[in-house]
């Protein structure tokens, strides 16, 4: 290695740094850290050094909603207490209380009968007319009911009612369960049990009965009413629990007060601060969890970007690098800037320059990355400026970050042009005024115009300082890293560039292969998806090496005898051959993008120089073809592939004398069909059938440049002039 390439420069440590083979893993890591120490301070949840029976000095809010359960217990106990007991009317009580006094009667009767059977006189009796006392009469009748009947009503109820005839007591029979029928009909709760015996004894008043009768059949009506309206265990359990579930769980709902300035804190007021977690005994992990969660979701969208990519550990390494410093740094804007909010600018997170950092991850990686980043600016910035809001999530502030960015990113456009970013400020800077303005107007606030104004400016000092950030960090990034921009490859295309015009001025034809070379290149790479511009521009360099001898190179000798037909095969080979390495050192001192060497380094690979072997082998049998190929090395990335098999199809090509379409086509899969033979395409990771789409796309660009053309008549006569 020479004594200049040895000097110390950035992209080369960086080199050094990709070979580790785990460091995207630790750059994964590194960011979500990064995240963790940037945010950890914001859901920190906020404590207060208050005392019980003490006076708030502040008024305090609710940080967040939560239930307030010993509240909700007490409203559900309230509805529990305050439905009452359930009854249900049995109406099967009711009939069974008639049946009750119904088989009594028929009781009475069948002893009445029985007894009257028994006084007859009897033909075989020695006894003739023996009469049954009333008191028999109601020992018999005491055998036929049961013992609880017998408990409850007493002799004497019996007696006037045994000793009655049998039409007598059927009278009474009808009077007493007709009573006992229509008073159980209707409701009867324990409490007017009472009044519902009366009632039976008032109906019975009316009856024709006798006297004793009569009071005898009101015992046995009052005996058998009894409540029919009880009490139902289940239905008022069930209506207790709808009462519970219709109750709706008391919350401290998010921006209510707890306390008020120079209010006491007694203890309810002490129990839902602590219910809320401002008390400093208490500590909750939640947050940070939650915190934890969502960068962990941020990190896996970055890894699913970077690991889908198809590129090689070292590159993937120095882009996600570089990716981390300028997310880092964009977090670091904000966080510097969040810290003026402890002294009351609870809105300087609008004048945060936040495009700034997808900008650049557009111009110096990717679009679909700036837009992710953009979006997960988006929600580190709402919680980063959460100071002043009753949550822990600024949205507003998160909207208008998301709009910056991708306004930004929309203005910038597909081509990267570096005149663009003050543009895409001013743009950023309009698009901002007027996302303040919808939130301003959604929020239906009153604002004085101090507040407006100084919102208006903070939006434009935002959008300006993006472009300025981002012009003034892209030379940084792209020296520092070795990369190669969009913005940087369409400077490098400038003809007036030295090396361009040195080529232009000094080799007119190989300026003009280049070109074409150029123009073929482009229109393959973009028809596979490769990077077309990188293609375009360094085809325009690749043969700068030709400028050291440009006489000895065909396209270049206007008017002047091939200085080859002087020289050995050997020596031609060597000054051929030379044009690859001196290529390589004229574009490394000129400090030109590393691609572009590889490109003039590995544009012929270790392809054969087939003229001059078969020319030495006239003369000498004993020569390899190892000394007449190219040093190498072979095309390492599908562009250079591309130019590589370009740079040959424009000389062949050019060389025909009559070419047409077919020939065209014909030549183009041959040269490609060799370069496969030749294993000079085995260490690019290009396929074959990306392979047959470069060669339609050469066809397709060779048809238009070398079209037919209209055979003029005024040249046709010079023409046979010239052969006559």
């Amino acid at each position: 290695m020479k004594e200049k390439e040895k000097r110390f420069k950035p992209h080369l440590l960086l080199k050094q740094l990709n070979q580790y083979r785990f460091l995207h893993i630790f750059l994964y890591v590194t960011l979500g850290f990064v995240l963790f120490a940037a945010l950890y301070s914001n859901v920190k949840p906020e404590t207060l050094d208050v005392e019980l029976f003490a006076v708030s000095e502040q008024t305090i809010y609710a940080p967040t909603t939560v239930e307030d359960k010993v509240e909700t217990e007490i409203k559900q106990q309230e509805a529990y207490n305050s439905v009452e007991d359930q009854y249900t009317l049995k109406r099967d009580i009711s009939e069974k209380q008639v049946d009750l006094v119904s088989s009594i009667f028929d009781a009475m009767l069948e002893v009445i009968r029985e007894t009257e059977n028994v006084s007859l006189p009897e033909e075989d009796s020695k006894e003739e007319g023996k009469t049954i006392t009333p008191e028999e009469k109601v020992t018999r009748l005491k055998e036929k009911l049961t013992p609880a009947i017998n408990d409850k009503i007493s002799k004497d109820v019996y007696l006037p009612l045994v000793s009655t005839t049998s039409e007598e007591l059927t009278l009474a029979k009808d009077s007493v369960v007709t009573a006992v029928n229509n008073v159980m009909s209707k409701e009867i709760p324990i409490i007017q049990l009472s009044v519902a015996k009366d009632q039976v004894e008032e109906e019975l008043e009316y009856s024709s009965l006798r006297s004793d009768i009569l009071r005898a059949s009101t015992e046995l009506g009052r005996f058998a009413i009894v409540p029919n309206y009880v009490f139902n265990l289940e239905e008022t359990e069930l209506k207790r629990q709808q009462a519970i579930d219709g109750v709706k769980e008391v919350q401290l709902k998010q921006g209510q007060i707890i306390v008020e300035e120079d209010e006491l804190i007694n203890r309810e007021v002490y129990r839902k601060l602590g219910l809320v977690g401002l008390l400093d005994n208490q500590q909750s992990f939640k947050p940070f969890i939650g915190l934890g969660l969502l960068i962990v979701l941020i990190v896996i969208g970055v890894v699913y970007y970077f690991e889908q990519q198809e590129q090689n550990d070292r590159k993937r390494n120095n882009v996600l690098l570089l990716y981390c410093l300028i997310f880092s740094i964009t977090l670091l804007l904000m966080k510097i800037v969040s810290l003026f909010q402890r002294i009351d600018y609870t809105h300087i997170g609008y004048i945060v320059p936040v495009a700034m950092g997808a900008m650049l991850i557009k111009l110096l990686i990717s679009e679909r990355l700036a837009i992710l980043t953009s979006m997960i600016l988006a929600v580190c910035g709402s919680i980063i400026f959460n100071e002043g809001v009753t949550g822990s999530f600024n949205f507003a502030l998160g909207i208008y970050f998301l709009f910056g960015c991708l306004a930004g990113l929309l203005f910038l456009g597909e081509h990267n042009l570096r005149s663009k970013i003050l543009q895409a400020g001013l743009f950023v800077a309009f698009m901002n005024v007027l996302v303040i303005t919808a939130i301003m107007l959604i929020r239906n606030g009153t604002y004085s115009n101090l507040e407006i104004g100084s919102y208006f400016v903070m939006a434009c000092v935002s959008g300006l300082v993006s472009s300025v950030l981002t012009i003034g960090f892209m030379p940084f990034f792209e020296t520092g890293f070795g990369i190669l921009s969009t913005m940087k490859l369409i400077e490098l295309s400038n003809p007036n560039h030295p090396l361009l015009r040195k080529i232009l001025t000094e080799t007119p034809g190989t300026y003009h292969h280049s070109v074409m070379v150029a123009n073929l290149s482009e229109s393959a790479c973009e028809a596979i998806g490769a990077n077309g511009l990188l293609a375009r521009v360094g085809a325009y360099y690749h043969d700068i090496g030709k400028t050291k001898r440009p006489q000895y190179f065909i396209e270049n000798q206007m008017n002047i005898e091939n200085p080859h037909n002087k020289l050995s095969a050997q020596l031609s080979k060597n000054i051929i051959i030379s044009h690859a390495t001196d290529g390589a050192d004229m574009l490394r001192k000129h400090k030109m993008p590393i691609e572009f060497v590889d490109i003039a380094e590995q544009h012929h690979g270790t392809s054969l120089l087939k003229y001059f072997f078969h020319k030495a082998k006239q003369t000498n049998d004993s020569i390899y073809e190892e000394e007449f190929r190219y040093p190498g090395p072979k095309p390492q990335t599908k562009e250079i592939a591309i130019i590589s098999i370009a740079d040959s199809v424009e000389a062949a090509v050019r060389s025909m004398s009559n070419p047409t379409p077919d020939k065209i086509e014909k030549l183009v899969r041959s040269i490609i069909s060799e370069r496969l033979q030749d294993h000079q395409l085995n260490e690019c990771d290009i396929t074959l059938k990306e392979l047959d789409t470069i060669a339609m796309s050469f066809c397709e660009t060779l048809k238009g440049i070398f079209h037919s053309r209209i055979e003029y008549p005024e040249l046709t006569k010079k023409q046979k002039v010239k052969q006559a």
